[in-house]
């Protein structure tokens, strides 16, 4: 059977533990030198609807470390941008490479896309759903903090695709979710009701950071938003990430953030540049965390 990543919940718990322990070994064979090259003779067909630094950069390292190739798709230069329809697309591609990674506006393209390829599909990123980011910010906390599992995390901010990606990721790691954002500005709500055992409210963002273990926040105004960036910066003037605010979660909290980061806006230069900070990890861990899925849809 064909193996799609199109959000958290196409793998069970155990296949998630598992991929994350797997992207941590790739990481230190990849630092020990150590040559590892399971996609040799494979080819990733990587279609960019949006625009990218971390995901192409990624995703092409991770098939040359990987001994395959990849080929650069833009609208612009294939004939998706120019009408075809998405099954055909998927039905030609699918035949010619090894698996398709996509990052695009609708999610319902990717669910298509995967519905007629005979190969896997990847989402690397849809206005409903950041996947890819998720596992490297969760290997990055396993890495500095270990187990997740039970520890309380916030989301301030937008309730965006990175948020829905977190509200997945409370049930398939087991974590408590709080979200702290302005009226207005929640996510979905009938995933956010999906799972009330896990994932809560808290329009209160001082009350929200209170012994958490996580801080994460993104940019207030998303790819496709830029009209909206005044009444943005309005609307979520109170839910910057200061210092003052990281001292209200517990001691040893981390602060992370998917990048590229609006300095000032989200997040202060003293919490990005702080101690408590581990963007750096989690961007570099977008590489190794993507290996993992590429060897799980593809050996």
């Amino acid at each position: 059977m064909t193996r799609h990543f199109l959000t958290l919940n196409d793998l069970s718990p155990d296949e998630l533990g598992y991929l994350i322990q797997r992207a941590i070994e790739l990481k230190t064979m990849l630092r020990n030198g150590q040559y590892h090259e399971p996609l040799k003779g494979k080819t990733l067909g990587m279609i960019f609807e949006k625009s990218s630094t971390r995901t192409r950069v990624s995703f092409e390292v991770a098939m040359t470390q990987f001994g395959g190739a990849s080929i650069f798709l833009s609208p612009r230069d294939t004939q998706l941008g120019r009408g075809e329809p998405i099954e055909d697309s998927a039905r030609v591609l699918s035949r010619m490479v090894d698996a398709v990674m996509i990052r695009t506006f609708e999610h319902a393209t990717v669910e298509t896309f995967a519905a007629h390829s005979a190969v896997p599909v990847i989402n690397a990123l849809t206005d409903e759903f950041h996947p890819c980011q998720l596992l490297a910010d969760m290997q990055t906390y396993v890495e500095h903090r270990g187990s997740i599992q039970g520890k309380k995390v916030v989301w301030v901010g937008d309730g965006n695709n990175m948020c829905a990606s977190y509200i997945n990721a409370a049930n398939q790691f087991d974590f408590e979710l709080v979200i702290s954002c302005p009226p207005g500005f929640e996510p979905d709500a009938t995933l956010l009701g999906r799972h009330p055992e896990r994932v809560s409210l808290q329009p209160d963002v001082n009350d929200a950071v209170r012994d958490a273990h996580l801080v994460v926040t993104d940019v207030w105004a998303s790819m496709g938003q830029e009209n909206e960036q005044e009444s943005r910066l309005n609307a979520f003037a109170g839910y910057q990430v200061t210092p003052e605010l990281m001292d209200r979660a517990d001691p040893e909290a981390l602060f992370m953030h998917c990048l590229p980061a609006h300095r000032g806006e989200e997040v202060t230069d003293g919490v990005i540049d702080g101690p408590q900070s581990v963007v750096w990890d989690e961007a570099e861990n977008r590489l190794h965390a993507q290996k993992g899925i590429l060897v799980w849809c593809l050996a």
